[in-house]
Parts: C-alpha cells; sequence; structure tokens
C-alpha cells in the first residue's frame, strides 16, 4: 500500500500553514513554491481541504489559506480521509470453491456464512493504522521537532 503523492503534499501544507503566524495567510503560490509542486496541483488538494473544513481560504490581495481548526485538532487519518477516500482499503472477492484445493475449500472461503475470512485479518490491520494515524497531529509533527515548538498551539479554530 502507498499513499498518494497529493497526501504527502496535503500534510506538508498543514505543517507549513501551522507555522504561519496567526492571522496570516498563506497564498497558493509561496505554498506551491515552498512545496515545490504546481500551483493547478495543490489549488486542487487545498479546495479538498477546504471543502471538509481543515483549511479556510481568504481572497483579496493579502488573502490566501489558514488553518481552520487547530493544528492538535488535524489528525492524520483526517487529511489521509480526504485526499485517498473514506473507503476501505481492502475488499473481498467471492472465491470460486470449484478452484479451491480439494483438501479444504473452507480455508479461504467461509462457504457456509458467505463470509470473506480474509477481509477479517485486513478490516483489523486497517482499524490498527487507523488508530495510530488518529493519534497523530499536524501539531504532534510540529512538537515533535525543536525548530516546531516556537510554533506549538498557534493556530485556532
Amino acid at each position: 500500500m502507498q499513499y498518494s503523492k497529493s497526501t504527502g503534499y496535503a500534510l506538508h501544507a498543514l505543517v507549513h500553514l501551522a507555522q504561519t503566524e496567526p492571522g496570516q495567510y498563506v497564498g497558493i503560490k509561496d505554498l506551491s513554491k515552498a512545496l515545490g509542486v504546481s500551483d493547478s496541483y495543490l489549488s486542487k488538494i487545498m479546495s479538498k481541504l477546504r471543502q471538509d473544513g481543515i483549511v479556510r481560504a481568504v481572497t483579496g490581495a493579502s488573502g490566501g489559506y489558514e488553518l481552520a481548526r487547530a493544528a492538535d485538532q488535524i489528525t492524520f487519518l483526517d487529511v489521509i480521509q480526504v485526499v485517498e477516500g473514506r473507503q476501505h482499503l481492502y475488499e473481498c472477492f467471492h472465491v470460486n470453491a470449484n478452484r479451491l484445493p480439494a483438501a479444504d475449500p473452507d480455508a479461504v472461503y467461509d462457504l457456509d456464512s458467505q463470509e470473506c475470512l480474509v477481509k477479517k485479518v485486513m478490516i483489523g490491520a486497517e482499524m490498527q493504522m487507523h488508530q495510530y494515524l488518529e493519534q497523530h497531529t499536524i501539531q504532534g509533527v510540529l512538537d515533535a521537532h525543536p525548530l516546531g515548538r516556537n510554533h506549538a498551539g498557534n493556530k485556532k479554530a
């Protein structure tokens, strides 16, 4: 499994915005230059984050983007789900019982309950990953870095 580059840019953009002084907005050109990505590509990412209430866009000459809520209230899971989607990572397919080894056809697929046995493991792993990503916030990244501590908690909703 690999996250898209869009997810990486979204997370880095949010860290950048979290480091900005309160009341200051970062324009898309400055943000895209800081991240080394095109304006149009980053605009699409920022639009998704805006629609989901993670960032706020301010129009005008001194406008740009700011966090819409506190950096310690934006989890990695929030961002990943906005960019990648909220669907499960694994979807079970129906195994044809005729193609399974004759010795134990129920080893891969429970024919009585029609429940995918593999999916139980995969969903369990996904749930553990979600819990881990929910525990990590944009502010947490800054707090873990010596230079980031200067901006701890500077963003409000």
